[in-house]
C-alpha cells in the first residue's frame, strides 16, 4: 500500500487536497506542515506565482519540463493564454482517465495508463501525456475490465463525469466530445499567475 504521507505533506504546503484520503488532513489542519507551518507570512509576489504553478504541476502529477511545454504550445494558440493552458493540460490522457471516473485520483489514472490497461480508439497507448482530440474514444482493455480498481469504476464509485466527456460508465468507454471551457474543469489554480510566472 502507498505511504499517504508525502502527498499529505505537499497537499498541506499546496493548500489543496491532492487525494479523496488527502481531505481530511488539510480540513484538520489547513496550514503548511512543520514547526513555522502556523505563522503567517507575507508571500512575495514571486512565491504566489511559485505556489499557483506548484499547485498545478501537483494536481497533474506532471514534470517542470512538461509544465513548461505546455505553457509554451499555450502561448502559441493565439486564445487566452491561461485557460489554453488548461485545456491543453486537461486533453491529456491520464486527466482524461481520471475525469471520466475510470480512476480514483491522478496517479491511479497514470498507472493505469503506464500499465497498458488503456485503449485510444482501440489502440493501446501508454504514454500518460498523450494528447486527445475531440472525437477520441478512451476505454479500458477488455482483458482488464474484470481487476477489481475497474470492477470499483464500473460500478460507479468515482467522480461524476464533466459535459466535455461522454462516459458509458458500465462499459468504461468515453468520448472526449470537445475542449473544455475553463469553468467545467475542477482544477484550482489562478493559471493566470502561473502565465505571469513563466513569462516573468
Amino acid at each position: 500500500m502507498n505511504n499517504p504521507r508525502p502527498k499529505v505533506r505537499r497537499s498541506r504546503a499546496l493548500g489543496i487536497p491532492l487525494t479523496p484520503k488527502c481531505v481530511r488532513y488539510v480540513e484538520r489542519r489547513p496550514y503548511p506542515p512543520g514547526e513555522h507551518g502556523r505563522k503567517r507570512r507575507t508571500a512575495s509576489d514571486y512565491s504566489t506565482r511559485l505556489t499557483e504553478k506548484q499547485k498545478l504541476r501537483a494536481q497533474y502529477d506532471i514534470s517542470e519540463t512538461q509544465l513548461r511545454a505546455a505553457f509554451d504550445r499555450a502561448k502559441r494558440s493565439g486564445g487566452t493564454t491561461g485557460e489554453a493552458l488548461i485545456q491543453d493540460l486537461e486533453s491529456r490522457l491520464d486527466a482524461t482517465v481520471l475525469r471520466a471516473g475510470f480512476a480514483r485520483t491522478i496517479y491511479q489514472a497514470r498507472q493505469f495508463v503506464t500499465h497498458r490497461h488503456v485503449l485510444v480508439n482501440g489502440k493501446r497507448v501508454d504514454r500518460p501525456s498523450y494528447r486527445l482530440r475531440p472525437g477520441d474514444f478512451v476505454s479500458i482493455a477488455e482483458t482488464s475490465r474484470s481487476k477489481e480498481p475497474f470492477v470499483v469504476a464500473a460500478a460507479g464509485a468515482h467522480a461524476v463525469a464533466p459535459a466535455y466527456l461522454e462516459v458509458r460508465l458500465t462499459d468504461l468507454v468515453c468520448r472526449y466530445e470537445r475542449t473544455p471551457g475553463r469553468d467545467e474543469v475542477p482544477v484550482v489554480s489562478e493559471e493566470q499567475l502561473v502565465v505571469e510566472h513563466y513569462a516573468r
